[in-house]
């Protein structure tokens, strides 16, 4: 940042107008912010791109069901087997389930929406198990768009209804799963929030020893989420960008610790300053001036790299790239504006006990970083190999991820009704009979559409179709879970037979096809979007550090890092936590964060390698660089990583594991890629490393009276 620009931004007199009008900015968002919920979309059908052939299906579905349209059962159950007056009572439920609010309308030539175990048995298909313990009766609801909402409530209305004495009831299928989603989403921006500020302020309170200045960080980080998402909630309103509840989570756990992060580096730097400035306007000229490049070449990467996720096909990948990129953006703003001001205001006090005062000597000399730096000095090439070595055995981790996606019952961390009672289904031997493959084509080929999809494996007989205005509609149950290979399998031997049929223009959709779409267009994006995360920050370090190899080795040494995080994961899920497995976007919204963030942290320490191999050389700068960045960079690697440890308040598997692998990465990146790896290449390579550039031509290794000498920073 310029310091003239620097300058006036915390003048004596302009620090009090940017006080006022980020005090007005909060004022005016905090209402939006807290209305972001009501413009979420968590209809898991809505997050497919319109190319996926279920989603083409489900336009074409218009004429046979609501597009909204919600499958739901109720599932009883009774050790020891059902009674005569518990399945006549059954019965008289369904009766009563028909008065509830929402429940669709009959659609000509289709089972009613309330199917009874006793219209099931005149329809051909047991809605009893065999040992008499378990039936199920299946509802469909059509709510509207924004009829997800209202799950819950429906739920408790049905679980009133179905009460039977010494049985047990669940509400499961699509809408059982909806429900439960809700109250796994229910109430968690405000823990997620309590629970993010509780770790990032006893990490501040260990890292500056101060009952106080923490304070200042924590004001900035929720000013700063406080307009992103009343930014956000605008553009979800009136713009269209799709946000949802996981997309919100994360956007909560990005700003507070990508926040903090900038907070960290400004407050060193102005600390260092303070030493060497008796004025504090100056001083906090200075340091901004000097570390405002480096919190925004890092700011650019993690918004570049965020929005590179519009490559996407899933809708709710890509709604997530804008989301965060907006947090990052309104976070840099706010915390090289309002915490600069903050700051003079509160003069030098605000470090008590710890006060920086004029003339006081630097805490670089002899702390570990120092020490860790000189003990790479003298032999640098086999600390970057081992290191190396060590990293990439950490890689073979990733023979254990399975990345096929989780079941029904996979997919949180706590048993849900609806888990249960869809393993009630599964363990008494009927089959889900609201997870269908959804059959639509030409009216013409509807018998020879129908043929085609009889006799399959895995796929119950479809029902007589049914045609209007020129499309026949046909469905078959499916006897496998909706979310499971199998079933993923069966809709791939369906749509390969009814594809087939000359003319039909036929499409099969339902909850098994939606999932098996996912899974796809998962793939298809980490096969995208990484090479070109991959080139934008490359470009990105190439402008930033005048160099092209150096940002060739930071990009290898952060994909090391990546695949080292990854595999230490996969071991820690699956003979830990005992995951089945991982959801198929999970290794690339990993890689996102940890590519886009971990590059943050070798941002901070190359960019101050370069300011000081100006006047050092290469080798004694990097020395130099990591003794003064040491610190406030692993502290602000334990923030982030902390804050995204924080998803694991969220009961999805998905969350969990994206937290646990994105916290290991950055500690990785933070203690062992940065301080070690790149600091040791730094020291091997000296002066080349900044080629084609001849920024450092004394190319000499250091002696061991310089690696020993008293290590100053540049003024």
């Amino acid at each position: 940042m310029n310091r003239r620009l620097a300058g006036a931004l915390t003048g004596r007199a302009t620090k009090w107008a940017v006080l006022i009008v980020w005090l007005l900015i909060a004022a005016g968002s905090a209402g939006f912010a807290a209305k972001l919920t009501d413009v979420q979309n968590n209809e898991a059908s809505s997050w497919l791109p319109e190319s996926a052939e279920s989603t083409r299906a489900l336009a074409k579905l218009a004429p046979f069901q609501d597009p909204d349209s919600i499958p739901t059962l109720v599932v009883y159950e009774r050790a020891g087997g059902l009674t005569e007056d518990d399945l006549a009572a059954i019965e008289v439920d369904a009766s009563e389930f028909a008065e509830l609010e929402g429940v669709a309308a009959p659609v000509e030539g289709r089972l009613p929406p309330i199917v009874s175990p006793a219209l099931a048995a005149q329809a051909g298909f047991p809605a009893v198990s065999e040992d008499g313990e378990v039936a199920q009766t299946q509802i469909t609801f059509d709510l509207g768009s924004e009829g997800w909402e209202k799950l819950p409530d429906i739920a408790d209305e049905l679980r009133e209804i179905a009460a039977i004495d010494g049985g047990q009831v669940y509400i499961a299928g699509t809408g059982g799963q909806a429900s439960d989603s809700a109250e796994a989403f229910g109430g968690i921006d405000s823990t997620l929030l309590f629970a993010t500020l509780s770790v990032v302020i006893i990490i501040l309170l260990f890292t500056y020893r101060s009952p106080v200045l923490w304070v200042l960080p924590i004001i900035c980080a929720g000013v700063s989420l406080f307009s992103a998402q009343a930014l956000i909630y605008f553009l979800a309103k009136y713009a269209d960008l799709t946000v949802n509840g996981q997309s919100q989570a994360i956007l909560t756990i990005l700003v507070i610790g990508a926040g903090t992060d900038y907070a960290l580096l400004l407050v060193a730097r102005y600390r260092e300053e303070l030493r060497r400035h008796e004025d504090r306007h100056e001083a906090m000229s200075f340091a901004l001036h000097r570390a405002a490049p480096a919190i925004l070449a890092s700011a650019s990467t993690v918004v570049l790299g965020m929005l590179c996720l519009l490559f996407a096909d899933m809708n709710s990948t890509a709604g997530l790239g804008p989301v965060a990129a907006i947090g990052i953006t309104v976070t840099f703003v706010v915390m090289v504006t309002l915490l600069p001001a903050l700051l003079v205001i509160a003069g030098r006090w605000v470090f008590w006990p710890r006060r920086a005062t004029f003339g006081s000597a630097e805490p670089t000399q002899s702390g570990i970083w120092a020490k860790v730096g000189r003990a790479i000095a003298p032999r640098p090439r086999p600390v970057w190999v081992g290191t190396t070595i060590l990293l990439a055995v950490a890689c073979l981790g990733l023979l254990t991820l399975d990345t096929n996606g989780l079941t029904s019952e996979e997919t949180y961390t706590t048993e849900f009704e609806s888990v249960t009672g869809q393993q009630a289904l599964v363990d008494h031997g009927l089959v889900d009979q609201s997870n269908k493959v959804l059959i639509v084509a030409n009216a013409d080929q509807a018998d020879a559409v129908r043929d085609a999809a009889t006799g399959i494996e895995g796929v119950e007989e479809p029902s007589p179709p049914v045609s209007k205005d020129g499309v026949a509609f046909i469905e078959a149950t499916i006897d496998d879970d909706p979310s499971t290979r199998a079933a993923f399998e069966t809709v791939e031997r369906v749509r390969t037979a009814v594809h087939d049929v000359d003319g039909a223009d036929a499409l099969v959709g339902g909850g098994s096809a939606f999932f098996l779409d996912t899974l796809n267009a998962s793939e298809r994006d980490s096969i995208v979007i990484i090479p070109i995360i991959l080139v934008v920050v490359l470009l990105i370090l190439m402008a930033l550090l005048r160099s092209i190899l150096a940002p060739l080795i930071l990009i290898a040494t952060v994909v090391l890092s990546f695949g080292a995080a990854l595999g230490l994961s996969s071991l820690l899920f699956k003979y830990v936590f005992g995951f089945a497995g991982a959801d198929p976007s999970f290794p690339l919204f990993a890689f996102v964060f940890l590519v886009a963030l971990g590059i943050d942290y070798n941002i901070f320490l190359m960019t101050r390698v370069r300011e000081e191999t100006m006047h050092l050389g290469t080798r004694r700068g990097s020395l130099v660089a990591l003794t003064s960045t040491g610190g406030v960079i692993t502290s602000a690697g334990l923030v982030l990583a902390a804050t995204f440890l924080v998803l694991g308040t969220i009961p999805l598997v998905f969350l969990v594991e994206l937290g646990v692998a994105v916290a290991l990465g950055v500690i990785l990146d933070t203690m062992i890629v940065r301080s070690v790896l790149v600091t040791a290449i730094n020291m091997d390579l000296g002066g080349k490393i900044w080629w084609p550039s001849k920024l450092d031509r004394d190319d000499h290794r250091l002696t061991p009276e310089e690696i020993e000498a008293p290590i100053e920073t540049v003024h």
